[in-house]
């Protein structure tokens, strides 16, 4: 455990941001991987995994509610000094992921064909989408139990082991994916199964190296089966914090699935090139996520010990850092977009749709930015609830808006990305205001 209720907060962030980064672009480059060697079979094999990729969104959503309110709990009960209740909300996070695992993969195998064909046109698309689905279906379920550790760790300061055990999957699907997409040595090519395949396999390692981990080396929380069993209490503490988190995820998910709509008159030149450049722009989240990530925990810690300038001080400092790292990135996506592209395809229309996509909506990127640290911000307080509310606002302004024009006459391209930057703004400015007025009720009446 390392207390961040002490010492310099951009020290902490220094600390933990670079490694929380580390794990995080990891498990990015095992998605831009699975394209990159997909690639070679086709803009429709692009498209179906790029679209069947979304839908890790949504088991992203499900995985936040634990994921958040486990990190927030623990942190709280660190900056408390209350062992005992960080480890009972571990072990009841675990509990509830191995049921959420369980009821993923039966769910995800049977609707992976309808979400396909809801959102392609092509019947190849939606074949190469619902194969790779079906195949990284295992890996999605397991990422409940993945996060919770990782959240575990996070709560109590540690981000290093989470990381470790992120790089050594990337590296088995880096091995495993041309092996068994390609068919390299094997001379047996699973094609796009390959691919979903790589990252299962990959990621049931990851879990049980972090379960060793648990076994052998932390002693703050361990894992304890008798704890498992389930306290509805420690439920509703969990899913209050966590529900509105996953709320925010489900809404990304609904997004992207209304912009793969929006696209699909255009063909599956459009889906791919949007696929690859949205994956390439997770990429460039990843520095300000990863900055944000280690402020919603030394926020935690700080607000459970009751230090409210701290957090305070947490916020303007990740601020500072995270619209510095977009400002950046911003720069550097203006600058020839088609070079990151042509990694991914040769296709000239797909690389033309992607660059358009990378160079217009990096301009959300400092909007973004906010966006992230204000999330985080809440997700210390224990209270997430204005980050879904800001997020529905532009899930509302945004997604209406794209399917009435989508239906219009003359309808192109450019407006999909003109209605985002429009209405990021828009969720940046009143994430910042919902933000102030959590300060006020949670903060200054500890003051007094």
């Amino acid at each position: 455990m390392k207390d961040l209720t002490q010492g310099s907060i951009v020290g902490h962030i220094s600390i933990m941001a670079p490694q929380i980064f580390a794990g995080m672009i990891m498990i990015m480059l095992c998605q831009l991987i699975d394209l990159y060697f997909v690639s070679y079979l086709g803009d429709a094999a692009i498209a179906g995994v790029g679209a069947a990729g979304n839908a890790g969104f949504l088991i992203n959503a499900l995985t936040q509610v634990l994921s958040v309110g486990t990190v927030a709990l623990i942190a709280h009960a660190v900056g408390r000094k209350d062992r005992a209740d960080a480890n009972l909300v571990f072990n009841q996070s675990l509990g509830l992921a191995a049921a959420s695992g369980k009821v993923t993969l039966v769910a995800g195998c049977w609707l992976a064909r309808h979400y396909m064909s809801s959102i392609a046109a092509d019947a190849a698309v939606v074949e190469a989408g619902t194969t790779y689905l079906l195949w990284f279906m295992p890996a999605l379920a397991l990422q409940f139990a993945m996060l919770v550790m990782a959240s575990a760790l996070r709560g109590t300061g540690i981000v290093r082991p989470t990381m470790i055990v992120q790089t050594v999957t990337v590296i088995i699907n880096i091995v495993l994916a041309p092996v068994l997409i390609s068919g390299w040595v094997t001379g047996r090519p699973l094609g796009v199964a390959g691919a979903g395949l790589a990252s299962s396999i990959a990621v049931v390692i990851g879990v049980v190296m972090m379960a060793i981990y648990f076994h052998r080396a932390e002693h703050y929380v361990a894992i304890n089966r008798d704890l498992w069993s389930p306290q509805i209490v420690q439920w509703k503490r969990i899913i209050r914090i966590g529900l509105p988190a996953g709320g925010e995820m489900a809404i990304v998910f609904v997004s992207m699935a209304v912009i793969y709509y929006a696209l699909r008159d255009f063909g599956a030149a459009a889906q791919a090139g949007f696929g690859i450049g949205a994956r390439l722009l997770g990429v460039v989240h990843m520095p300000a996520i990863s900055i944000a990530f280690a402020a919603g925990a030394i926020a935690g810690q700080n607000f459970g010990a009751g230090h409210n300038e701290r957090v305070r001080e947490t916020f303007w400092s990740v601020l500072g850092l995270g619209t510095a790292v977009m400002v950046a990135f911003t720069v550097f996506a203006q600058w020839r977009p088609e070079l990151w592209l042509g990694g991914f395809t040769q296709d000239p229309q797909t690389i033309a749709i992607g660059a358009l996509f990378l160079r217009m909506i990096s301009l959300n990127l400092v909007a973004q930015g906010l966006i992230f640290v204000c999330s985080s911000m809440f997700q210390g307080l224990g209270n997430t609830k204005p980050a879904l509310l800001s997020s529905a606002a532009r899930l509302v302004t945004y997604s209406l808006p794209l399917i009435w024009l989508s239906a219009m006459p003359g309808f192109r391209i450019e407006y999909v990305w003109y209605l985002s930057i429009a209405t990021t703004t828009m969720q940046a400015g009143l994430s910042l205001l919902l933000l102030r007025l959590e300060f006020r009720k949670r903060l200054v009446p500890l003051l007094q």
